[in-house]
């Protein structure tokens, strides 16, 4: 498996934005493909927010994590947050998800970053709390039952 920046491989453009929009789609408006396709294209960047990673293995693009600015607005002093982890089905249970939460996490001490949260529907913290996050508190946000965590780089 290698992992890139999405800048570097912005063909897998369509691909993540059909995963976001069939994994998330539910949660409101802006999240069909074609819309993702533009919002991701805010992602091209290699040294600043918002910047993306892509996992790719043997051909094939295997999952997506973002490092954004400001992705909950009932919490505006949490400027970092990891986001939009996703591993396609075929590539779960092989450490796709923690390889790419820790090169988000990497690139973030590069840039100077000191904090990142996240929000998860999993209330367990599962991958998370495996790898150090600690809970802030669990929301209901927009509907959906999420545990809100951080990390102290």
């Amino acid at each position: 498996m290698q992992l890139f920046l999405l800048a570097e491989k912005p063909q897998a453009i369509h691909l993540i934005a059909t995963w976001y929009s069939n994994e998330w789609g539910y949660i409101g408006d802006g999240r069909s493909v074609d819309e993702l396709e533009l919002k991701l294209k805010e992602y091209l960047n290699h040294d600043k927010l918002p910047l993306m990673m892509v996992a790719f293995d043997k051909g094939t693009f295997i999952g997506a994590a973002q490092l954004r600015f400001h992705e909950m607005d009932i919490y505006p002093e949490r400027e970092h947050w990891l986001g939009g982890v996703y591993v396609a089905a075929s590539s779960r249970g092989m450490g796709v998800g923690k390889a790419l939460v820790e090169a988000i996490i990497e690139k973030a001490k590069a840039l100077g970053v000191t904090s990142i949260n996240l929000q998860t529907e999993d209330i367990s913290g599962g991958l998370y709390r495996s790898l150090g996050w600690q809970t802030v508190e669990q929301v209901t946000y927009h509907g959906i039952d999420v545990l809100v965590m951080e990390k102290s780089l």
